[in-house]
């Protein structure tokens, strides 16, 4: 099931605040970025961020997911009504996050 266009307009809604905020679509999904670097993405309409340290240390409650079929787990970010959590969460997560390979 791919996600929708009204998801991703809310969870970028949410991340108004965070200056950079960029996205990719892929295959039916969308690739999230802050400051160039990949931070997660909407996958069937739930927002997974890579599970780095900051990351699970920052959420309260902590749960791995696929977001699809032969990927790598990521984080569900069960919390996305809160404006204050997701950017709070980007911001701790942001310099653990690799720089993107250079192509």
């Amino acid at each position: 099931m791919a996600s929708s266009k009204e998801y991703l307009d809310f969870i970028l809604d949410q991340l108004s605040e965070l200056e950079e905020i960029t996205y990719r679509a892929m295959m039916g999904e969308y690739v999230i970025y802050y400051r160039g670097k990949i931070v997660g993405g909407i996958y069937d309409n739930r927002l997974l961020v890579k599970p780095v340290k900051s990351a699970v240390s920052f959420m309260a409650n902590v749960t791995y997911e696929l977001p699809y079929e032969g990927a790598k787990e990521m984080l569900l970010v069960d919390d996305v009504d809160s404006k204050e959590f997701l950017t709070g969460l980007f911001d701790a997560m942001y310099a653990e996050l690799p720089m993107p390979k250079k192509r």
